[in-house]
């Protein structure tokens, strides 16, 4: 997306996500708007520092994604969604955003 840094938008994926599925309780709403979400920052990071670095940015996606459901039950639902979007956000800002 022009002018939207990739990072913005896979934490928003997986803020957003949460957000519809909690709202809607419709669980496969929120996966698809994370998987959406996921898709196209993935084609901007890709884009801006190849196939390998979008390969590991979308690994972490999927492992922030999975991680915050354990994260959830220490520290609460949106701390952990939170936490787990930033560090999406960080990694992408170091390996791709940022340049």
């Amino acid at each position: 997306m022009a002018g939207i840094p990739a990072g913005v938008v896979a934490a928003g994926g997986l803020v957003g996500g949460y957000a519809v599925a909690r709202w809607t309780k419709k669980r496969p709403l929120g996966g698809a708007a994370l998987a959406a979400a996921g898709a196209v920052a993935a084609r901007d990071w890709r884009r801006k520092a190849g196939s390998g670095a979008a390969a590991g940015l979308s690994a972490a996606y999927v492992a922030a994604f999975a991680g915050s459901h354990p994260l959830a039950k220490k520290v609460g639902a949106w701390p952990a969604v939170f936490a787990v979007a930033g560090g999406v956000a960080l990694a992408s800002w170091a390996v791709a955003d940022r340049r």
